[in-house]
């Protein structure tokens, strides 16, 4: 019997790692930086109480403001992405949460900003928003500003909030170390019993084994883990729900999910329009689950065959050809976005793909405006880890042309298209695979990723947001909640849309609640289905060669927070004020069933 195991994070080659010197040549210089930026917090609250003064008053004000924020940010996005690398590494860990406490100090310096700015008056601001240049571009802030107005406060109660925001924070941070350090998971065990080790970063790649032994010991111990310490979690979920209900309340919203969607003025009816269109679709991933079972040639479907491969011999992928592959798949976007793709890639070394013990789980692209975009994920050399690639780069390549475009006040984008950029990139990437990979073992891998993908977007995180809206709605009626109601509501859920074609685990499939740290996020999850659903159409747009289609998308990566997300969306060709688009994406998933189907059947 053998033995698979992750190494330490110090004996990983450097080229599979990310350039944090990028941001600070050493620990010294960002204990420099730190200070320094904690010193600077004062330039900021001079300016307390003197925002009515004048136009130029305001405009050193908010020059001061920009210049700090911005060294606040480089401090700390270099501080959490040291940690996240290896939640194990105590001294790392620590300087994250120095980096989220002045986080919070930042934010509670400048709470003054926005409360004086709305007494000041909107007829008073746009005055000046004429008469002094340094201004002009605030205009869609104020604009904002006065459209949020409602649920701005006073400034003494916005400082309380912004300095809450910091003990606040650390419920999805213990709920990181938690899952990534402490939680121990027995190994899985392939049929000749060799074992191998679950992870974070090896998870995924297990329940992809070809073995279905490993495939079920993996799923089972990894659910398991997670249900050693439900209660732990619940309580840590709990409290979660209950900041997102404080912080509602706070700001005078009438929920918790109005609270997540006003502020990028996003109407409720885009998430309810989504889970009824969900819903009606369910027959569709009953049909696919049959499909695959009979596929697979199993009596029975269990929850662990579901990224079962459907390939006799795994399609390897090499980080190179990977890298080779997306951007011709991305060809369409032109030369420039190639070339800057490819130096993250490579020169500029924005991917830390390395496999190591400690590492944190999941997937995801990091940064702020000085820094280069920065992507972490556990690269597994298959089509799922290309597909990952290419979804993170989507990411990537959304912040660095926003940041290359805007200003810094416009140097973020809503949430809510975060994964329109990411979705898109999988989309072009599978369709240059699909039409110039003729292998039918190869097409089947790519099915199966593809089918994957949708699984997570528009099966799990719709399923999850249902989960999400119940339980922040018992939070907010005061209802009880505990681990066994959590678990017994996502089975529920699930049990759903598994139908009669998945064989049902309760409590391990109930457990799904505790493992995503999405869950921490406030309605983050069901941006993945509408991310996917705008996707697709702008993808679609691309590829059938409809003018201008790839300049509207860019300008749609390079819109940033300088206008609304829906509107940037509208702009570059799709409405997600209606149900059409989450319409046409299942259609779109259901076309890739029907290839699934003349390929095995």
């Amino acid at each position: 019997m053998g033995t698979v195991a992750l190494p330490p994070r110090d004996e990983v080659p450097v080229e599979e790692t990310w350039d944090l010197a990028s941001i600070f040549d050493s620990l010294e210089e960002w204990e420099v930086a730190y200070r320094e930026a904690r010193e600077r917090l004062a330039e900021i609250e001079v300016f307390a109480g003197r925002l009515a003064e004048s136009a130029q008053t305001l405009a050193q004000c908010l020059d001061v403001w920009q210049e700090v924020m911005r060294l606040v940010e480089q401090v700390a996005v270099y501080a959490s992405l040291a940690s996240s690398v290896d939640v194990s590494d105590q001294e790392a860990a620590a300087r994250a949460g120095q980096a989220q406490s002045l986080m919070a100090q930042a934010a509670a310096a400048a709470s003054f900003i926005r409360p004086e700015l709305a007494a000041v008056g909107f007829e008073t601001l746009r005055t000046w928003l004429d008469q002094e240049p340094d201004l002009a571009i605030f205009a869609h802030y104020v604009d904002d500003l006065e459209r949020q107005r409602d649920h701005v406060r006073p400034v003494d109660v916005e400082e309380v909030l912004a300095l809450a925001t910091d003990p606040l924070a650390g419920v999805p941070s213990t709920y990181g170390m938690l899952t990534n350090a402490d939680l121990p998971f027995e190994p899985a065990r392939d049929s000749d019993g060799v074992e191998m080790e679950v992870g974070q970063s090896s998870i995924d790649d297990l329940v992809t084994h070809h073995d279905r032994e490993a495939r079920r010991t993996a799923w089972n111990h990894y659910a398991d883990g997670y249900l050693d310490f439900q209660n732990t979690l619940a309580g840590l979920q709990t409290t979660g729900l209950k900041r997102d209900v404080f912080n509602a309340r706070a700001r005078r919203y009438p929920s918790s999910l109005e609270a997540s969607l006003f502020p990028n003025s996003i109407p409720t009816e885009v998430f309810h329009n989504l889970i009824a269109v969900f819903k009606a679709n369910l027959p569709t991933w009953h049909r696919y689950w049959r499909v695959r079972r009979q596929a697979l040639g199993y009596e029975a479907l269990h929850v662990y065959d579901l990224k079962a491969p459907l390939a006799e011999v795994k399609v390897d992928v090499p980080y190179g050809q990977a890298v080779e592959w997306i951007c011709a798949g991305l060809e369409p976007l032109g030369d420039e976005y190639i070339s800057a793709v490819r130096r993250g890639c490579w020169d500029d070394r924005w991917v830390d793909r390395a496999r190591n013990r400690g590492k944190r789980q999941g997937a995801f692209s990091s940064g702020v405006y000085d820094t280069q975009p920065f992507i972490l994920m556990s690269y597994a050399d298959d089509v799922f880890s290309l597909s990952t690639l290419a979804h993170e780069l989507g990411h990537s390549m959304h912040s660095y042309l926003t940041r290359k475009r805007q200003p810094y006040v416009y140097g973020r984008y809503s949430l809510f298209v975060a994964e329109v950029a990411s979705n898109f990139h999988q989309a072009m990437v599978r369709d240059y695979l699909f039409r110039t990979q003729e292998d039918p073992g190869f097409q089947l891998a790519l099915i199966d990723e593809t089918m994957s993908n949708f699984h997570r977007y528009f099966f799990i995180m719709p399923t999850l947001a249902r989960f999400e809206l119940e339980m922040h709605e018992r939070v907010e009626r005061g209802a009880p909640v505990n681990a066994s109601s959590m678990t017994d509501l996502t089975a529920g859920l699930f049990r759903e849309g598994y139908g009669d074609e998945v064989v049902f685990d309760h409590d391990r499939i109930g457990i799904a609640w505790a493992q995503f740290a999405h869950m921490y996020m406030n309605f983050y999850v069901y941006q993945y289905a509408t991310g996917i659903s705008g996707a697709h159409a702008l993808a679609g747009r691309v590829l059938s060669g409809d003018p201008g289609a790839a300049e509207a998308y860019r300008d749609f990566l390079s819109a940033g927070g300088s206008v609304y997300a829906l509107d940037a969306l509208e702009a570059a060709g799709v409405d997600l004020t209606t149900p059409e688009p989450v319409e046409r994406a299942f259609a779109a998933m259901g076309e890739v069933v029907d290839r699934l189907e003349g390929l095995v059947l």
